[in-house]
């Protein structure tokens, strides 16, 4: 039985997040005796309502997890998939678009995060789903603090709101104004306590299937079918009705996978999810790199930042390549320490201006025609709305925002997940439920027969990755960021501070940080810069000109830019850690 809201227990167990009511509305838990997946989902379900501009109930969540029965890692797949009318062919040939539009209705995919919230909840939780959606409710139905990104977020998209996005303006924009200090979802919370009123049965475990059901079967499936009816303006200019019906959200579910799990050296392992993310690439990195980093007094030095750009730019042209799930991924060979010691030899001295995705098990590669085209502006991950969080235009442009929760209790349950998708900005409200949809079908290409191409009931190659790291097979760390693109390589700069480096978890996450954008983007336009790269400048001026003497594009980020990363973890005794990014000044971490 969940214990009561009034019991008390600890120590208990740590918690970060990039929000810091997420982290308070996990530590709350772990106080009360729930456990990690308890604190986790509730964390998941306030960051929906707490950071709207990075993610939404109508979005996506992937998580990364042990328990202490079973210490191989696993991964839920809270990723939705293309709707079964989504092919190239209607989108490509008969509405003109070269690219899936980054807004409105035509990128929505089947929403996953409430399942897949729901489904770590019933299997690895003890909670209620009353009592994890109980401080989301209250923050949505009485108000919410808005961190300083979020109206910035609104006020660049009112027009559009106001001109196109009707319903859209209605939620986000009371009395006609921005607002900028708090804010209320009273739509959301009515949908939320009338899935929870549809959360009958006669176990815990039946009671939340029956609010999966009310979603994916019932009157959230039916409202989401009715507003996909009617065209919507989108990032194309034009107005496009969405291709969602019920019989999509009706067959799909939530499921569960063995993580992918590499042994990268020194006695440590990286589990993250498989070839449908972009979850390979830090394992390929890595194995590219095999520990050859150097630091001085916690920094890494140039020619650290050369060759982990170096290798990003190889693992990424692979990602382009290999990654999907539209066809077989040979995922053994990409991550496999003799593929990697092959594509090792074409880092030089000189950054590469080239996309070389490489050939595992001799298979040629292939990229979308598109995708080969450098030269297309993209999001630095700089600027914009959020620190390390991309672009956002005044049409609900985005090139990729997220929030992530890691949670350990002292069980040992283990859990690092990464909720994105249904961004305010994005798409338009549903007026019935007071949410929108996400648009993360715009990571599929247009065109057949690469790895990620728009197929109907296949998931997106989404770039949503958060990770667990093991040392001789006991679980240490869970970890990750939002950022797009860019969410491995601020990992990688973290793994190298903490692993090679010495630093310790807040250390690692404070170290300097840098990225390459010489790949192209997932996010539309999806255009890349050849020897591009993005680097924080307490990196030190003699780095940064020894960088553009090798032939990097080096763009100043400043001295705090680049990450939000989270991370908790656990010795090999009882002590618990929790490490958060300052860099937003909105993230936070604690432990009992």
């Amino acid at each position: 039985m969940a214990p009561t809201k009034h019991e008390q227990r600890g120590p208990a167990g740590a918690a970060s997040s990039t929000h810091y009511l997420g982290t308070s509305t996990a530590m709350a838990v772990l106080a009360r005796g729930g456990n990690a997946f308890d604190a986790v989902v509730a964390a998941g379900f306030v960051l929906q309502v707490v950071e709207p501009h990075l993610c939404g109930p109508g979005g996506e969540v992937p998580a990364v997890f042990v328990t202490p029965a079973d210490p191989v890692p696993r991964v839920l797949c809270g990723q939705g998939v293309a709707p079964a009318a989504a092919t190239v062919q209607r989108l490509r040939d008969g509405y003109g678009l070269p690219i899936v539009p980054g807004t409105g209705l035509l990128a929505a995919t089947v929403p996953g995060a409430w399942d897949g919230w729901l489904t770590l909840l019933r299997d690895h939780g003890t909670w209620s789903l009353a009592q994890v959606l109980e401080p989301a409710i209250g923050y949505a139905a009485g108000g919410f603090p808005l961190v300083p990104r979020i109206p910035p977020t609104i006020a660049t998209v009112a027009a559009h709101f106001r001109g196109h996005w009707t319903s859209s303006a209605s939620t986000w924009l009371p009395d006609g104004d921005v607002p900028t200090t708090t804010h209320r979802l009273p739509v959301l919370a009515a949908t939320w306590r009338r899935l929870l009123d549809a959360a009958v049965g006669r176990s815990r475990e039946a009671r939340i299937d029956a609010a999966r059901d009310a979603w994916y079967r019932g009157f959230v499936a039916e409202e989401i079918a009715a507003f996909c009816t009617v065209p919507v303006r989108d990032e194309s200019g034009r107005d496009h009705p969405g291709l969602l019906v019920a019989d999509d959200l009706a067959r799909w579910s939530a499921t569960y996978e063995d993580a992918l799990a590499v042994d990268v050296g020194g006695g440590w392992t990286v589990a993250k999810p498989g070839g449908w993310s972009q979850g390979p690439v830090l394992p390929q990195m890595l194995q590219l790199l095999r520990g050859d980093a150097d630091y001085a007094d916690g920094v890494a030095t140039a020619a650290t930042v050369h060759r982990a750009a170096e290798a990003a730019k190889l693992a990424f042209a692979d990602r382009e390549a290999w990654y999907g799930d539209s066809a077989p991924v040979p995922l053994d060979a990409l991550v496999s320490q003799a593929y990697a010691d092959r594509r090792r030899a074409l880092i030089g001295e000189n950054a590469s201006r080239e996309l070389r995705p490489g050939s595992p098990d001799g298979r040629e590669p292939r990229l979308a025609d598109y995708a080969a085209r450098p030269g297309q502006k993209r999001g630095d991950g700089v600027s914009g709305p959020g620190l390390g969080e991309p672009t956002v235009s005044r049409t609900g442009a985005v090139r990729g925002d997220t929030v992530h929760v890691d949670v350990v209790d002292a069980a040992g349950n283990m859990v690092s997940a990464t909720p994105s998708g249904g961004w305010l900005q994005s798409s338009p409200t549903i007026p019935a439920l007071g949410f929108c949809l996400g648009t993360r079908a715009q990571m599929f290409w247009l065109e057949d027969g690469v790895a990620s191409s728009l197929v109907p009931g296949r998931r997106p190659r989404t770039t949503l990755s958060p990770s667990l790291g093991l040392h001789d097979g006991e679980p240490r760390i869970a970890f990750g960021t939002p950022g797009g693109d860019q969410q491995d390589q601020w990992q990688l700069c973290f793994w190298l501070a903490h692993t090679v480096g010495g630093l310790d978890l807040q250390a690692a996450i404070d170290a300097p940080a840098w990225h390459s954008t010489a790949f192209p983007s997932s996010f539309a336009p999806r255009g890349w810069a050849p020897a591009g790269l993005v680097a924080e400048s307490r990196l030190g001026a003699a780095t940064f000109a020894e960088l553009r003497r090798r032939g990097h594009g080096v763009v100043d980020a400043g001295e705090w830019a680049l990450g939000r990363m989270c991370a908790v973890g656990r010795g090999g005794g009882p002590l618990l850690r929790a490490a958060a990014d300052t860099r937003s000044g909105v993230g936070s971490a604690a432990a009992l």
